[in-house]
């Protein structure tokens, strides 16, 4: 039949996380950052406890699990109070 196999190699775009989700680019090291946004055909990532943002390829990308959100968020806690963020 006819339009069985419009998009065969096609893959869907991953859908986009709300701002602030925890990520883990998987890319560089399994690095865990919030998402911000997107850049064109990347997303923009900023680590948890503050710096520079850097851009990730969604394929690259993977929810957070709760163990590195917890490393994560520990990280920034402790960067807090050593005045090292605000």
């Amino acid at each position: 039949m006819y339009g069985e196999n419009l998009r065969p190699n096609i893959q869907e775009p991953p859908d986009l996380p709300a701002l602030g989700t925890l990520l883990v680019d998987t890319s560089r090291a399994d690095r865990v950052g919030e998402f911000r946004g997107v850049a064109g055909p990347y997303w923009s990532l900023r680590p948890v406890g503050g710096g520079a943002e850097w851009e990730a390829e969604p394929r690259h990308v993977r929810p957070a699990l709760l163990i590195e959100q917890l490393r994560a968020r520990t990280a920034r806690l402790n960067a807090r109070s050593r005045g090292e963020v605000l």
